[in-house]
């Protein structure tokens, strides 16, 4: 069975994602023509993942600026920065979304002393430039990750930080790829990740693929498996670094880190370097996406709490730089107070 998971992509002027809202029950291509479908896909889930809805939105606004008619660059470009704009409102917490649309942004006002078409076309170069790069930099990310991940070591991660979350390959989950490519045995214990149970459906379903041994295990059990030696190290993937090392990640992911530091398990972020926002001096300045509760109160159609009974659905927490070991880069292993240092290679 194939490994290679493109979850992105471009091809013949049309954006073409994998369905993950389907997954492990289905696995569905969806083409794209309208880039407000496309907006619509990074808002329902159908692309999820702070690298990949980056590069779909990168995809998305070049396949709207290519509907633009307009008579002068400047009505252009208004016309482009109200695409952009819808993009920007899609999803609030992953720091890539905001930092692709802004190079995309930069791109097409460097580029309009030329023709239109021409502008059309160096924006279509872009946005694959930026899924292209994507993939070389999880690589990097994940030759640097494997470094800290010892021969027969058993991994927690949470949510999905894998293939399916970038344009291929994965952070987190290239971390523990690459570890096994380079001949270790890593085993993985995957928390289910309520609620929307990305862990279970998502990071068990691309592990099995690859042929690593995972398990499955709730959300509540990380604790558990702790205390009984259970888990070596702890690796997850970030939608938005603070500069001083704070860490957004899907909600649950706070929790798992003081059960790290707890019982003195290694607790690893890994993400391009790209999703540190040096623009925040802290995790207090991070946007918490707030999704609708029926995600909380039911699984798919079916309703399983209490009718009139509300529900609270943060999508991602802040994890303290103090629970953070080190950031797995495509620059390096960085200890959180050190990223600092590496302003100048951000957004």
């Amino acid at each position: 069975m194939t490994t290679d998971i493109r979850p992105v992509g471009w091809e013949d002027g049309k954006v073409k994602l994998i369905d993950q809202t389907a997954i492990p029950d289905q696995f569905n291509i969806v083409e794209y023509t309208d880039y407000h479908a496309v907006a619509d896909a990074i808002r329902t889930m159908v692309v999820r993942g702070a690298p990949a809805i980056g590069v779909t939105a990168a995809l998305g606004v070049a396949l709207g600026a290519r509907r633009i008619e307009a008579s002068d660059p400047d009505e252009f470009m208004r016309r482009f920065e109200d695409i952009a704009d819808e993009f920007r409102s899609t999803r609030p917490t992953a720091v890539n979304l905001f930092w692709a649309i802004d190079r995309m942004l930069g791109t097409a006002r460097t580029s309009l002393d030329k023709p239109l078409p021409e502008v059309r076309r160096i924006l279509e170069e872009e946005a694959v430039a930026i899924l292209n790069e994507d993939i070389e930099i999880n690589r990097a990310l994940g030759r640097n990750g494997a470094e800290v991940l010892n021969d027969g070591w058993t991994v927690l991660t949470h949510c999905n930080a894998g293939a399916l979350a970038t344009a291929g390959y994965g952070t987190a989950l290239g971390v523990i790829r690459a570890a096994v490519e380079s001949g270790k045995r890593i085993r993985v214990l995957s928390d289910e990740t309520r609620p929307r149970l990305q862990g279970m459906r998502l990071t068990a379903w691309e592990l099995a693929r690859i042929g690593v041994p995972v398990t499955i295990i709730t959300d509540n059990m990380a604790g558990w498996a702790m205390s009984r030696g259970m888990v070596d190290c702890v690796v997850v993937g970030a939608d938005r670094i603070a500069s001083n090392g704070d860490t957004a990640n899907k909600i649950g992911t706070y929790g798992v880190a003081v059960l790290a530091k707890a019982h003195g398990v290694p607790f690893y972020v890994a993400a391009p370097i790209s999703t540190v926002d040096f623009s925040i001096s802290d995790g207090s300045h991070i946007p918490i996406e707030e999704r609708s509760e029926c995600e909380v109160t039911h699984i798919g159609d079916l309703r399983i709490a209490p009718e009139g009974v509300c529900a609270w659905n943060p999508a991602f927490d802040v994890t303290p730089a103090e629970y953070v070991t080190a950031v797995i880069t495509e620059l390096g292993i960085i200890p959180p107070k050190q990223l600092e240092g590496y302003r100048a290679y951000g957004r």
